[in-house]
């Protein structure tokens, strides 16, 4: 048997979480059945099982802000390869995964948020080429790289962001225009400025007030993709509440898709193959927020809430 540290929740969240609501416990993982294999063992292909369970150790953490594929964080786990949900598959990284390139990354660019921006942007929104995309919390794991993408396709991306420094970084990775939501005396006024002939595509991730007004900045028939709502996760007071512009998007003949990055499961192969190549050729830029230790999860978890990191944010064991 092998040791494994877990974290479980000491009570549920009151607004934003404390690292008190978490509580570390140590427990002995299940005896392998059945020919199972330790993680490190195994020798499969991309999106095949083995028969049987095998011990998987974390090598580093994924934080987004809501946490997927795993019920809780922890150390190692014992995983059934019978499984048959196509999310909970097992993936090993490519044959030819650059050396010079950290793990880390399959969890951020040729991930989960950067598969979220490959087809949040390509699929979901239907980018033309030349049109003006706006996407907040632009640099994020997401955001940075739609902005990104856009450029790539051959338009205008504009981004806000929670401090002057995530803007500099935006603008040297590309993006036309950003600014910093936090200082700017009008969030109208900035979009006006950022985006003077309106916004063809809007990703979201933050929803709430912010959404409204960049919706009031949308171009006639303007596309909105959905993808997620920071801004209200952890706020008691406004989750799942308005305001709702029907108005605007009415008058504007706005399309407003929800997203869940899943649909498109069957085609992350491509997706990532192909934003391997544009990180190759130096067309997609990326940073990392690494936190260092297990025990530091849930503070890792709370500062990306809160907007600590530029980049991915993942925990390094």
């Amino acid at each position: 048997m092998v040791k494994c540290r877990r974290f479980i929740f000491a009570r549920h969240f009151d607004g934003l979480p404390k690292e008190s609501d978490f509580q570390l416990v140590e427990e002995e993982t299940p005896e392998l059945k059945d020919g199972g294999k330790v993680g490190y063992e195994l020798r499969v292909s991309e999106r095949r099982c083995v028969v049987g369970e095998i011990l998987a150790e974390s090598i580093f953490c994924s934080v987004d802000p809501y946490m997927c594929f795993v019920p809780c964080w922890c150390t190692h786990a014992v995983l059934d390869t019978k499984n048959k949900d196509p999310q909970n598959v097992i993936r090993k990284a490519p044959a030819d995964y650059p050396k010079d390139l950290p793990l880390s990354l399959l969890l951020g660019a040729v991930g989960m948020p950067g598969m979220t921006a490959y087809f949040g942007l390509l699929k979901c929104l239907e980018l033309k080429q030349q049109e003006t995309v706006f996407v907040n919390a632009a640099a994020g794991a997401v955001g940075s790289v739609v902005g990104q993408i856009a450029k790539i396709k051959g338009c205008k991306a504009v981004g806000s962001a929670g401090s002057d420094a995530k803007v500099a970084w935006l603008k040297e990775i590309g993006f036309d225009a950003a600014f910093n939501y936090k200082t700017v005396s009008s969030l109208d006024a900035a979009l006006k400025e950022a985006a003077p002939n309106g916004i063809d595509c809007y990703f979201d991730n933050v929803g709430g007030d912010f959404t409204t007004a960049v919706l009031n900045h949308m171009n006639q028939s303007g596309r909105v993709a959905i993808v997620g709502g920071i801004s209200t996760y952890n706020d008691k007071d406004t989750a799942g509440k308005g305001p709702y512009p029907y108005k605007v998007i009415q008058g504007k003949e706005l399309t407003v898709r929800g997203f869940i990055v899943r649909r498109w499961l069957d085609q992350w192969p491509q997706g990532k193959d192909q934003m391997m190549q544009w990180i190759k050729e130096g067309k997609i830029k990326y940073r990392e927020h690494v936190t260092e230790g297990f025990e530091n999860m849930p503070k890792a978890f709370i500062g990306m809430l809160v907007g600590e990191n530029t980049g991915k944010a993942v925990v390094k064991l």
